[in-house]
């Protein structure tokens, strides 16, 4: 159950693009297309993977002071197999990804969950992980990419569909309209998801300006809630 709850996560909880909001550049640059986003997503779910469980496996050899160098190199190497891959099996994919597929290198999403979970964890754990909030990455291209080729090129996959086609919103393919789209869906996401962001209540107690302020901020707060 608990793998399960690792794994489902990273799909709709802990949407690494429309929760964590983190992958934003590739997401907005590569969803003009179905095809480009699914390619994307695959890329980086592949690398996010191998990543996850190099870095799990080699998590008590690497030294702490120099691991986020390390996690970069590990990274880069997978990024290269998989360009390479890629050039050699689908060059149109590769011309169409064009400098955003080597640039899954700083994707902050393969280095964030290298950082914050394979670091933690065992190779098991790590690779559903990584599996998980890979195709949650893939999940969001796809969605995003569906909604700006279908209304703003008229097609789907490339097939032209009728009526759309000819009567398409061309700004939903450019950067405004992916923009919108991207709110849209993190509207949604925050209207209709279970994630609830908790609200904090800071006050004085740990603030170094507490003596200075002599209190003042606590009374504004208070005059502000009458």
């Amino acid at each position: 159950m608990n793998q399960l709850k690792n794994f489902t996560k990273g799909l709709i909880k802990e949407n690494p693009v429309l929760v964590l909001v983190l992958g934003t550049c590739p997401t907005l640059a590569t969803s003009t297309s179905v095809i480009n986003a699914i390619g994307m997503g695959a890329a980086a779910t592949v690398v996010l993977l191998c990543s996850n469980v190099v870095i799990s496996a080699l998590r008590k050899v690497i030294p702490d002071k120099v691991r986020i160098p390390c996690y970069i190199v590990l990274i880069a190497g997978f990024v290269t197999m998989v360009q390479m891959l890629v050039k050699a099996f689908a060059p149109a994919l590769d011309s169409a990804l064009g400098i955003y597929l080597p640039l899954i290198v700083v994707n902050c999403i393969i280095l964030g969950r290298a950082e914050m979970f394979a670091n933690k964890n065992k190779v098991f754990d790590s690779a559903i992980d990584g599996l998980g909030m890979g195709l949650g990455f893939t999940l969001a291209l796809f969605l995003m990419a569906s909604i700006r080729e279908t209304f703003g090129a008229g097609t789907f996959a490339g097939f032209p569909i009728p009526v759309l086609y000819e009567n398409h919103i061309s700004i939903l393919t450019m950067a405004p309209g992916g923009f919108f789209v991207f709110g849209l869906l993190i509207a949604c996401v925050n209207k209709f998801g279970k994630h609830k962001p908790k609200k904090k209540d800071f006050g004085c107690e740990g603030c170094p300006s507490a003596e200075s302020c002599g209190g003042s901020c606590e009374e504004k707060k208070e005059e502000a809630a009458k």
